[in-house]
This record gives C-alpha cells, sequence and structure tokens, in this order.
C-alpha cells in the first residue's frame, strides 16, 4: 500500500493521540480502582474522558464546511488514489470487529478482564448501540459523497467507528493488567481508518470522526453501565436479561444468561 510521508506522519499522530488519551485516563484512574460494578466513575473523570473523542469528532464536522480542511481530505484522496491507483482490499471488513472480540477471545482462555463475560457481553453491546444511534442517522444527516462516488453515506465512517469502540473496550477492560492491549486494539482500529481510505470509501474527515464517535460511546458506556445494570439485575443479581441492540442499521434484541 502506498502512502505519502505527510499522510502517513497524520494517521500517525491520531493513533499517539489515542495513546496518550489512554495514559491520561489511566493517570486519572483511582488507584485502588474497582470493577465496574462496584464502583462509579468521579464527575471529574466522566468529563475528561470524552474531550479527546469530542475533539476528533468537532474536526470531523468542522470539516464538512471549512475549505482549508476540505482541500487537505482532497489531496490525501489525490495522493493515495488518483495519483496511485491500486486494488482495493476486503481486510477492513473484517479487521473492524478484531479490537472488540479480542476481549472475549482473552476471556475465553481465562485472561480475566476488569469485568465478568455478562458485564462484557452488555458493554459490548450497549457501546454498539450508542455507536449506531450516533453514525447511521448522522450518515442520512450530512448526505456526504464517498470519494468513489458510490452513495451519500460518507460522514462519518462506520468500519472505523466500529474499529474504534473496539479498541477502547478492548482497553478498557484490560488496562490494569497492561496498557499494551489497548495499545494493540487501537493500532488495529487506525489500520482500518487507514483501509478506508486506501480503498477509496471515505475522505480523512469521515474516519477522524468515525474514531470520535466509537471511543466516546465506549467510554459512555462504561458511564451508564453501573445504573443500568442495577436495573436490570438489582441487588440479586439476576441470571437473565433482555436486552434491546442497535448495530449497523438493524435492531435486534439479545437474551442474556449468566451461568
Amino acid at each position: 500500500m502506498k502512502f505519502g510521508l505527510a499522510r502517513k506522519l497524520v494517521l500517525l499522530i491520531i493513533f499517539i493521540a489515542c495513546v496518550s488519551s489512554m495514559k491520561a485516563q489511566t493517570t486519572d484512574s483511582v488507584k485502588n480502582d474497582l470493577p465496574i460494578n462496584e464502583s462509579l466513575p468521579s464527575s471529574k473523570k466522566n468529563y475528561k474522558q470524552f474531550i479527546f473523542p469530542a475533539a476528533l469528532t468537532t474536526y470531523g464536522v468542522l470539516a464538512l464546511a471549512i475549505k482549508p480542511l476540505k482541500h487537505f481530505d482532497q489531496n490525501i484522496q489525490e495522493e493515495v488514489w488518483v495519483n496511485n491507483p491500486h486494488s482495493k482490499t476486503k481486510l477492513d471488513n473484517y479487521f473492524q470487529y478484531t479490537p472488540g472480540l479480542t476481549v472475549f477471545a482473552l476471556t475465553a482462555v481465562g485472561v480475566k478482564g476488569k469485568n465478568n463475560f455478562r458485564d462484557q457481553v452488555m458493554l459490548y453491546f450497549i457501546s454498539h448501540a450508542i455507536m449506531g444511534v450516533i453514525v447511521n442517522p448522522v450518515k442520512e444527516i450530512s448526505h456526504q459523497l464517498r470519494p468513489d462516488g458510490a452513495d451519500y453515506l460518507s460522514f462519518p465512517s462506520g468500519h472505523t467507528a466500529v474499529a474504534f469502540t473496539g479498541a477502547e473496550f478492548l482497553y478498557q477492560e484490560y488496562k490494569d493488567r497492561s496498557i499494551w492491549y489497548g495499545i494493540g486494539g487501537y493500532a488495529m482500529a487506525t489500520s482500518v481508518a487507514y483501509m478506508r481510505i486506501y480503498n477509496n470509501k471515505h475522505w480523512f474527515k469521515d474516519v477522524v470522526a468515525g474514531a470520535g464517535i466509537g471511543i466516546g460511546s465506549t467510554r459512555l458506556a462504561y458511564v451508564i453501565y453501573p445504573t443500568i445494570r442495577k436495573w436490570l439485575f438489582g441487588k440479586k443479581d439476576s441470571k437473565t436479561a433482555f436486552f434491546p441492540t442497535y448495530q449497523n442499521r438493524q435492531i435486534g434484541f439479545a437474551l442474556l444468561t449468566k451461568f
């Protein structure tokens, strides 16, 4: 894959910024951090953790109207696609799910995360539901033409949002073990953003906004889940829950059982 040095640096900056945000969040954590079902984050921590994803999303929104940012998008598209024609890859269709599913793979082999399996499943569905409720309506409302002219659903990037939703989920579950879990997840998510541009499916602003929405959706899920958990399971910790889901423009339901 050919990608100019300047554009590589841009994506590298995004990745480094994500890692920096993760480190800052870890630094702000209480030393005796309890599982999500036992403690609620402080309001100060709640506020600070949304600054970075909000900044990414804001950049994407501003790039819809600000001419220099539009030109930057066009320059990237010309460098990646117009001046360097190439065959597309389908790996992004699969890699977008890798960070999130890694959590369940690690849990399956006995590497315990912050929460038990049931809570992980709930958090996974809630974060993706939040992400889907934001991404899909915005695609329709923004009505942005894709670089390849396929349709007007370019902004924001759904693949990128899914990937970063999963990357933040992986980080949240395993940050107390090692930050390298999160770094690996974010590296995979960044590669998905790269491939969406490489495949001429999205502008740079699309993947930046998608990353912000994905990260923010998962962080919001971790903030609101203790309340949802208490409402669904109560103190008796009910073994079964019936939960609505929303992903990839499809509404469904999940039946969750604790064994």
